[in-house]
């Protein structure tokens, strides 16, 4: 799961970003808001934690954003702000939760868990056709013949937004910012191995269903 940090002091920003990557999620940090704004726009995340104060563009405006926008990623705000008034603004502009500072970082690792694994709670399992993707287990299922077989996280990550995106053409840099972040330094070659092995997987499973490369535009996941 994919989480944005969009704080101005860049060491709290770092220290919230290296707890949470010990949490085995994956994490970028914008300390402009209006950088941030872009970030969140994209529709990448899971989970945002938003800091009020920021230059360029404040937090609640990035989460009035969001919303408008109709997506509907967790909302943590974190804020010096402590007046009951700016709780309120913040709750009732979208937020799922307040953490003033100063704060202890485990408390915010805890809630940042508690919303995420909330969510996995709610949907255990993605399908399509007869093809399922299990988050107990992490693997990869045929819901009509019981075969299933392991993935690994990225090739998790991918056959999740894949299935989140069915019948869609995603492009190669949808993908890589989905799935390697934003500026990360994966060269292409790694989209090309990853989409081989689990291709492999869904051959050997037979659910069919198949990731059809579409010339010049991307991938889709259909249907045989």
């Amino acid at each position: 799961m994919r989480i944005l940090v969009v704080e101005d002091e860049k060491a709290l920003s770092e220290l919230i970003a290296d707890r949470l990557r010990r949490e085995k999620y994956t994490v970028d940090v914008c300390n402009d808001g209006s950088e941030g704004l872009d970030y969140a726009l994209s529709g990448m995340y899971d989970l945002l934690i938003l800091d009020i104060m920021l230059p360029g563009t404040d937090g609640l405006t990035i989460l009035k954003e969001v919303r408008n926008n109709r997506l509907d990623a967790k909302v943590i705000m974190l804020t010096a702000k402590t007046q009951l008034e700016d709780r309120l603004a913040g709750f009732s502009g979208g937020a799922n939760d307040y953490v003033p500072k100063p704060f202890h970082i485990d408390e915010l690792a805890a809630r940042v868990n508690a919303f995420l694994r909330m969510d996995k709670a709610v949907r255990r399992q993605l399908s399509y056709g007869s093809l399922g993707l299990d988050y107990d287990t992490s693997s990869l299922l045929n819901t009509q013949s019981g075969e299933s077989i392991r993935v690994n996280n990225k090739e998790f990550q991918l056959l999740e937004y894949l299935m989140n995106n069915p019948d869609r053409i995603l492009s190669r840099e949808m993908i890589y910012d989905r799935i390697w972040g934003l500026d990360s330094e994966a060269v292409s070659n790694n989209l090309e191995a990853y989409m081989s092995f689990v291709r492999k997987k869904l051959r050997l499973i037979d659910a069919g269903v198949s990731v059809r490369t579409v010339r010049n535009m991307g991938y889709r996941l259909e249907k045989d």
